[in-house]
């Protein structure tokens, strides 16, 4: 019969999420290592890039990339977070980077749905795929972190 070390195994859930924590802090560099890359991708804004996706075209790079730069600085954030050490410099927590996503999904899906976007349909999906990955992201973890709660 296997009983023994089944109340010494820690689920994902059960785990403390404090700061410096193993889960959390992986949590918060996977959302930093998105916005860096989303960053880095919307302030050099290829043009042959964006036609290949099908995103909307636009005239003007201004707009994309100060974008960029704030998801970028969120990403900076987000490790700064996730790396910190006590008594040294704060990030962007769990919770901002939850209200983050949550909103840019939003955006996105309004976009999808209500805008008047010219784009063929793998801009759409792409977008959609976007909007669904902020969203699952979001909430896994806050299912996480309402499961460690007593």
């Amino acid at each position: 019969m296997i009983v023994g070390n089944i109340s010494q195994r820690r689920s994902l859930v059960d785990m403390d999420f404090d700061r410096g924590t193993k889960p959390r802090s992986t949590l918060l560099r996977l959302d930093g290592g998105i916005n860096l890359v989303l960053g880095v991708l919307l302030m050099t804004f290829p043009t042959e890039l964006v036609e290949t996706f099908g995103m909307p075209p636009t005239e003007e790079r201004f707009y994309p990339t100060v974008l960029g730069a704030v998801l970028f600085g969120i990403g900076i954030a987000l490790f700064l977070e996730a790396n910190r050490l006590p008594g040294g410099i704060m990030g962007l927590g769990l919770g901002g980077a939850i209200a983050i996503n949550l909103v840019a999904a939003g955006a996105l899906i309004f976009w999808i749905v209500w805008g008047d976007l010219e784009v063929p349909t793998r801009g759409r999906v792409l977008l959609g795929v976007m909007s669904a990955a902020l969203v699952a992201i979001s909430s896994f973890e806050l299912w996480v972190r309402w499961n460690r709660r007593p």
